[in-house]
């Protein structure tokens, strides 16, 4: 289906949306303590849009004006066929679309780098968060360290560009940012530290998040930060690390909301516009596909309708307004 160029999208707030996340699959092959329980509820095959479905809500967006689109999980790179959707879905790039990148947990990463930079995936985003064995066994509860760090070169041998995404948790790895920056930009990657969301569907008892005013107080004791000029697609407040030259993130959405300047919504596995990670509003696009599935206006017309649904902040602080059927593994990073 080719982009129509029926857009822009604007939401009632002024915002444009122009950054679309899509998660691909809500399965994974880790279990990490922070996005989900250690035996989750996966949603029924039949339920779960296929590739081609995919590919048509996407290119409807960017026939509305969306510049960037990202594929997330669950894991991405567990979904069968997932580097000819990127392939598909790189047709637009010159033609509306800017870039098509993808969240990661980096465990399959060094099979498939190389494929998914030809497809034209141009960035990563690597989940990682800590660089101690044991510490990495614990949150991933499955995973191992190693096959991400074979992941991680594999990428930057691709020619992906990679940035690496840490989840802070007092006493998992708040005092480990350090060897986080001194790993990524002595390898040429970004990192960007994120603050625990109080998500359903995972353990009561795992380990606070941390407000990352603290940690960016404590490394600057060490380093020296320069915040950066610009400002990213995405949610991240950047400042520059001047002893290695590196980029160092911010994504604070509990203790320094971004919702005035968001640009973004999310498509889950199973066809669900959710337009906002932290409150219920959500449309079923599935439905309006499947029952007119030749008719693109039918969807971009839909799409454009969710907008006036899009709040204005999200409810992290009341966690309980967040539907409970809706984890993090199954609304995508």
């Amino acid at each position: 289906m080719s982009a129509s160029h029926a857009g822009p999208l604007v939401d009632r707030f002024a915002r444009s949306i122009e950054y679309l996340r899509v998660s691909v699959t809500d399965r994974c092959n880790f279990r990490c303590t922070y996005c989900m329980s250690e035996h989750p509820t996966f949603l029924p095959k039949q339920e779960v849009l296929s590739l081609d479905e995919i590919d048509r809500i996407a290119s409807a967006f960017v026939g509305l004006g969306v510049k960037r689109i990202r594929l997330t999980g669950g894991e991405p790179l567990t979904r069968r066929g997932i580097v000819s959707l990127v392939a598909s879905l790189s047709r637009h790039l010159g033609r509306g679309l800017e870039e098509v990148t993808m969240t990661t947990n980096g465990s399959l990463l060094s099979d498939m780098a190389e494929d998914l930079a030809a497809a034209g995936l141009s960035r990563v985003n690597v989940s990682l968060d800590t660089l101690d064995e044991a510490m990495f066994a614990r949150v991933s509860r499955i995973g191992k360290l190693s096959d991400v760090l074979a992941g991680l070169y594999a990428a930057r041998r691709a020619g992906l560009a990679v940035r690496l995404n840490t989840v802070v948790q007092a006493g998992v790895n708040d005092r480990a940012i350090d060897d986080l920056i001194a790993f990524a930009h002595g390898r040429g990657m970004g990192l960007a530290l994120i603050e625990a969301m109080p998500t359903p569907g995972v353990s009561r008892d795992r380990p606070p998040g941390v407000p990352l005013s603290e940690i960016r107080a404590d490394l600057q004791k060490r380093w020296t930060l320069t915040d950066a000029p610009e400002r990213a697609f995405g949610p991240a407040r950047y400042v520059r690390v001047e002893e290695t030259g590196g980029r160092l993130g911010f994504i604070t959405p509990m203790s320094k909301g971004f919702c005035d300047a968001c640009n973004r919504v999310r498509l889950t596995c199973d066809g669900r516009l959710v337009l906002c990670l932290g409150r219920r509003e959500q449309v079923d696009l599935k439905t309006v596909l499947r029952g007119q599935p030749d008719d693109e206006a039918a969807l971009q017309a839909a799409i454009a309708a969710a907008m006036g649904a899009k709040p204005r902040r999200h409810a992290f602080d009341h966690a309980e307004r967040i539907p409970l059927d809706r984890g993090m593994w199954s609304t995508g990073g």
